[in-house]
C-alpha cells in the first residue's frame, strides 16, 4: 500500500518508475551472474556491465525524477553501487597488506563475501520498496 506523498512531492510518470525498476534489474542481473558466474557476486556488481549501465541511467536520468519519490532511490543505487566499489578497494588493501602474515586470504574471502550479502540486501530492499511505492529512507 502506497504512503500519501508529501504536498511538495509530484507524482512520477509511470515511464520513470518502469525505468527505476528496470535499475534495480540490472543491478540484480549483476548480482546473479556473480552468484552463478565465475566471478564473485561483488565483483560482478561492481565491474559488471549490467551495474555499470544502471549508474549511468541513474546519473543520466537522475534530474527527470528530482522532486519524486523515485529520487531517493536513485540515490540509493548510486551510494549502493558507489560503496561497493569503495569497500572492494577498502578490502583489497587490508587483505593485500595482510597477506604478508598469511591471514590476507581470509580476510580477502569473508570480505567479498560479506559485501556480497550486503549488496544483495541493498538491491533487495530498494526493489522491494519501490514496489510498494514508497521513498528509501535518507
Amino acid at each position: 500500500m502506497a504512503e500519501a506523498l508529501p504536498s511538495n512531492e509530484r507524482v512520477p510518470d509511470q515511464s520513470l518508475v518502469r525505468l527505476t525498476h528496470v535499475v534495480y534489474a540490472l543491478h540484480a542481473l549483476s548480482l546473479v551472474i556473480g552468484a552463478f558466474g565465475a566471478a564473485t557476486v561483488i565483483g560482478s556488481f561492481v565491474f559488471g556491465w549490467p551495474s555499470i549501465i544502471a549508474v549511468i541511467i541513474n546519473y543520466v536520468k537522475r534530474g527527470d525524477v528530482r522532486g519524486t519519490y523515485l529520487d531517493s532511490h536513485f540515490s540509493w543505487q548510486i551510494r549502493t553501487f558507489w560503496y561497493a566499489l569503495l569497500w572492494v578497494v577498502i578490502v583489497a588493501l587490508v587483505s593485500a597488506v595482510l597477506l604478508v602474515v598469511i591471514i590476507g586470504i581470509a580476510t580477502w574471502v569473508v570480505g567479498l563475501f560479506v559485501l556480497g550479502l550486503w549488496a544483495i540486501y541493498r538491491i533487495a530492499r530498494g526493489w522491494l520498496t519501490l514496489r510498494e511505492g514508497r521513498p528509501m529512507p535518507v
